[in-house]
Parts: structure tokens; C-alpha cells; sequence
């Protein structure tokens, strides 16, 4: 059977990679409208109704609005913006999250697909939780880095236009609102949102989140090597997630940010110094694969139930 797909906003920078992503599909026909129509309403509203999964590739009020067009029963929903991320009524679309969340996105008809920063995050800290070696209650912080491609189509023409000339390294969300702290706490198990410094580099894809934790807010005992068996164990087989072996390099050269683009993977390291009582637990993936355009992929192929990897470019974990 051949799914009908139509992606609400297709000219975005996520809408372009997932296209290109399914361009290739013998089991998919791509629903497309012309630039004449890409924003009437009725033709929207048309191929909406018309797919079998519509992705929505929107700023928030726009996804809200298409979600609200959309009146066929068999219509199928991935929202790739934050209108809906911590809404109950739509199951968040990070695959790996917990034990059988695979299983919850293909039956679901309304997935809201995450953020790329809270990922990183939410699988560094949920296993911790889940197992209790960390408390909800605790303080955390999250540094990041991301390549400017997760800023948009303004942004990617700054970086661009810019060259070499561009800030090679540029904090950002000094507010302390960033618009994914909602859903990194919900997921995260976190009872208090975290202390969020992303920042963007004078690239164009790949991202690195990192969680220093002092051992004063885990159970006595704690060691480093502990902390990466539990993620290890979570995460033997899950999806695309894989964890490095634990190591003491004091600059490892695998935490290029931009190591894993173009895949659907996400790799966790850990870094410890029992004696010090210090730690940092890392995730690296593309924002714009694990990030963005692959995470979206991966729960259509899951709500389709077809091949979890088709369109990812790598096998998972």
C-alpha cells in the first residue's frame, strides 16, 4: 500500500529535508502543492484531509491552525513545531525515550515531533531518574552548541552571507525563556527547569548538548563507571541511540559536533573523575537529523509500520 503524505510547509528548512528524505520512497506518494497555492487555505486544507500523515512543518499558530482544517478521521498528524509538545492529548515523538515508547508512536494518530536540544537532555537525565540515581528535585544545567542551520532560513543567509567572518561561537537564550525548556522538563522528569545556555557556531548542522552533574546530587557511591552502565543498559538496542565506551580522554575528538550529520543517530558519552566528584554526560547528534527532519522520519516509518530505518541513512543502534 502506498501512504499519501503531505507536508504542511514544505519549503522550510525541516518541510526541504524530509522531503528529500522521502523523494526516493516507492511505498509513499508525496502530496505537494504549487507556490501559487502553498498558503490557501482551502488547497491546504484539501491535501490535508487528503493524506494519510500530514507533517506539519509550521511556526506554532500555523500547525495549530492546520491541525484545526484537518476534519478526516484516517489523517494521521507528526507537528514538527512546539504548539503541541507537552500537550496530553499528542504523544511526544522522541522514540527512545522510554521502555516501549516505539510502540506508543505507531499507534498514535497525533505525534508532536521534539525539539533538537531537550533530546539530549531528556536521555541523559530520564535514565538516571527512571533508575533513581537522580532526584526530580535536583538543579540542573545544560550547556549546548548547534549549527546555525537550527536558527532558520534568516539565520542560515546571516551565517552564510558572513563566511569565516561569522562568530565562531555565540551564546543565545540569555532570557532564560528558551521555548524548549517546557517540554525538557516534562520529559526529563525534572520537577524545575533546567539552567539552558545553548549557543550557535559558525557551521551549518551537527549539535552537542552537555550535563555537568557533581556527585553531591547522586547517591553515595556513585561513580562514573555506574552512571554509564545504567545509560548503556537503557539504551542496548532501543533505536538510534548508541552509548561510547567510557574513557578519560581529556579532549576527545569524537565530540565533533558535527560527526553524525546526515544520520538518525545519537551518541552518549560519559566523563567522570570519582576523586574530583564530577561528571558530565554528553549527547552529539545532527540537529537536523536526530534533531529535526530524521526524528520526524523515524515515527512515520513508525506510525506506517514500515522499516524503522528506511530514509535515515544508517542503521539503528
Amino acid at each position: 500500500m502506498v501512504a499519501k503524505i503531505f507536508i504542511d510547509g514544505e519549503a522550510g528548512t525541516t518541510g526541504l529535508q524530509i522531503r528529500d528524505r522521502l523523494a526516493a520512497r516507492y511505498d509513499i506518494q508525496l502530496l505537494s502543492l504549487d507556490n501559487e497555492h502553498r498558503k490557501d487555505r482551502s488547497a491546504r486544507q484539501d491535501a490535508l484531509n487528503s493524506a494519510d500523515v500530514a507533517i506539519l512543518c509550521l511556526p506554532d499558530d500555523a500547525a495549530r491552525e492546520s491541525v484545526t482544517l484537518i476534519e478526516s478521521e484516517t489523517t494521521k498528524v507528526i507537528d514538527a513545531s512546539t504548539a503541541h509538545r507537552t500537550d496530553p492529548d499528542w504523544t511526544y515523538g522522541f522514540a527512545e525515550m522510554a521502555e516501549g515508547h516505539d510502540a506508543v508512536i505507531a499507534e498514535s494518530k497525533r505525534v508532536s515531533n521534539p525539539g533538537c536540544y531537550p533530546q539530549g537532555l531528556i536521555a541523559t537525565i530520564r535514565p538516571l531518574i527512571d533508575e533513581g540515581f537522580f532526584s526530580p528535585d535536583s538543579l540542573i544545567s545544560m550547556n549546548a552548541i548547534s549549527g546555525y542551520s537550527g536558527g532558520g532560513r534568516k539565520m542560515i543567509e546571516q551565517y552564510e552571507a558572513a563566511g569565516a567572518k561569522a562568530v565562531p561561537y555565540l551564546p543565545y537564550g540569555l532570557s532564560f525563556e528558551h521555548k524548549h525548556l517546557p517540554e525538557m522538563t516534562v520529559y526529563s522528569g525534572l520537577k524545575r527547569a533546567p539552567l539552558f545556555q545553548p549557543a550557535v557556531g559558525n557551521y551549518a548542522q551537527g549539535m552537542l548538548t552537555l550535563v555537568p552533574l557533581h556527585y553531591d546530587l547522586l547517591p553515595e557511591g556513585m561513580t562514573g563507571a555506574r552512571i554509564h552502565t545504567v545509560l548503556r543498559d537503557r539504551f542496548t538496542g532501543t533505536g538510534f541511540v548508541d552509548v561510547a565506551p567510557l574513557n578519560a580522554i581529556n579532549q576527545p575528538a569524537e565530540l565533533d559536533p558535527q560527526a553524525l550529520n546526515s544520520t538518525n543517530l545519537m551518541r552518549l558519552f560519559v566523563f567522570a573523575n570519582d576523586q574530583n566528584g564530577q561528571m558530565v554526560v554528553a549527547a552529539l547528534y545532527d540537529n537536523l537529523g536526530k534533531g529535526a527532519s530524521g526524528a520526524a522520519v523515524q515515527n512515520l516509518n513508525l506510525m506506517l509500520g514500515c522499516n524503522v530505518n528506511e530514509s535515515l541513512g544508517a542503521k539503528a543502534a
